[in-house]
């Protein structure tokens, strides 16, 4: 098959590409890289800088849509799969639904099923945008709201739902979200992780504790209550903990500053682990974060349960590390079972095997 992936969000779609293009395929990749995060890609979109940036971009997609014709899958990373408004992007969108076999939509992210789900019908008991019943008043919660629901943005993710061939949650979370609105063609697949040549279980004595903060989201995805959570812990066991902290870094630096380490925080309001733990977990790095039963029961996994939960408190997150401190002949073996998870549900190319399947499914109907 020939397969367009438009846009990148933390590397799934540069992943998926490797994966599909082992089996064959033949596959590119056209996104921006997620911004400063720099994912690979085959044609860059990123948009510049200044008053100018959009009018360039919007060229340059413009040259290149006679080129995004014919193809077997068009795979859209979001609503909002380039960087432009949403006015300007439904015109796109409705060009490479007529000029190509098969549209399928991603829910892997911010869009407006995610936003009115969690903030209208709450099936989720937290959430970026809920505890409970209540509603969280973090400035990033409320811009989301403020520009999905009801705007242009809204209207655009319908119209793309509505008129897809197919739509591919890659958490709980979104399959939760776009399951019960569109049953028939929604469909849940892992994230696809290319696993490290030499990941390890090795231990050296002194938990060593890393943490990625976007400093534009730290509290919407609640990593300022982890960080300090972290410190507090570090603080009061120097001897035996070592806090490595990275700071809205490219890719390839959050890698080599992640590499090494025994335990990763992050998604402290997730149920789900997302692609930058599941990347640690590959190399053998405990994943303290979301971990709920609904992660394990859509896998249909009931043995490998290596995700250390917490729920979205800073006590919860003081009481798994002071409990991981506690018990270190436990951190070798959740090591193992972390790679061992990853194996057995988010290696990459038996992940393709399953878009492969669904894109085959898809040209079928």
């Amino acid at each position: 098959m020939r397969i367009l992936l438009l846009g990148e969000y933390s590397n799934v779609h540069a992943t998926l590409a490797k994966g599909l293009r082992v089996l064959g395929h033949e596959v590119t990749v056209a996104s921006n890289g997620d911004f400063w995060k720099d994912y690979p890609r085959d044609i860059d979109l990123a948009r510049q800088p200044g008053k100018w940036g959009g009018l360039r971009l919007l060229c340059q997609v413009a040259s290149q849509l006679p080129h995004w014709r014919g193809y077997d899958i068009v795979q859209l990373i979001n609503p909002m799969f380039l960087e432009l408004k949403a006015e300007r992007i439904q015109p796109i969108y409705d060009y490479l639904r007529r000029n190509n076999r098969r549209i399928i939509l991603g829910g892997f992210g911010m869009d407006w099923y995610w936003v009115h789900t969690c903030v209208e019908q709450k099936p989720l008991r937290y959430s970026d945008f809920n505890i409970g019943s209540e509603l969280r008043d973090t400035p990033e919660a409320l811009m989301e709201r403020t520009d999905w629901l009801g705007t242009a943005k809204e209207r655009l993710n319908r119209h793309i739902a509505e008129t897809c061939d197919g739509i591919v949650a890659g958490l709980y979370e979104y399959w939760v979200c776009y399951a019960p609105a569109f049953p028939s063609k929604t469909v849940f697949i892992p994230y696809p992780i290319e696993l490290p040549l030499t990941p390890t279980d090795d231990f050296s004595g002194k938990l060593r504790v890393f943490i990625g903060i976007n400093e534009s989201r730290s509290a919407y995805k609640g990593t300022d209550i982890m960080l300090a959570a972290a410190e507090a812990v570090a603080a009061r066991h120097p001897d035996k903990m070592e806090l490595r902290v990275a700071r809205s870094v490219p890719f390839a630096e959050y890698q080599r500053l992640m590499d090494g380490s025994d335990v990763i925080l992050d998604q402290l309001y997730s149920y789900t682990p997302s692609m930058n733990p599941l990347l640690a977990m590959s190399k053998g790095i405990i994943c303290v974060g979301g971990g709920e039963p609904e992660n394990y029961q859509i896998l249909g996994e009931h043995e490998l349960h290596p995700i250390v939960n917490v729920t979205p408190t800073y006590e919860s997150v003081v009481d798994a590390l002071e409990h991981l401190l506690s018990h270190p002949e436990l951190i070798a073996g959740m090591k193992r079972d972390s790679i061992a998870y990853i194996q057995r549900h988010h290696d990459y190319i038996s992940v393709a095997r399953r878009y492969e399947a669904f894109y085959k499914r898809e040209g079928n109907g």
